[in-house]
This record gives structure tokens, sequence and C-alpha cells, in this order.
């Protein structure tokens, strides 16, 4: 993404992984509930397990 007015919308159950910053970029995350560490999947392979056993 390279213009200030463009956002991305990534629903729920899509990997994603949030790297490769620009200087002085910003990221913006709003959630519908209180963060919990729980509740992440950290490993890719442990999603794809969650996703009806697919590997």
């Amino acid at each position: 993404m390279n213009k200030p007015n463009v956002g991305l919308l990534i629903v729920n159950g899509i990997w994603r992984e949030l790297e490769n910053f620009s200087s002085g970029s910003v990221c913006l995350v709003i959630a519908s509930d209180v963060f919990d560490e729980a509740d992440y999947i950290r490993d890719f392979e442990d999603f794809k397990l969650s996703k009806d056993g697919i590997s």
C-alpha cells in the first residue's frame, strides 16, 4: 500500500502478517473486542489445522 488515503479491511479467518513498514508509517487496528493473546494463532501450520483440518 503506497497511498495515505487507502485502507485495507481483513476479515476474520484470514492469515496475515504485518511487516516491512516504511519509516513514519502508522498501523491502526480496530477490533470488535478486547485484545486477548490467547485468541491468536501465531503458527501458520496451526492456523491451517484450525481451518477444518486442511494442511
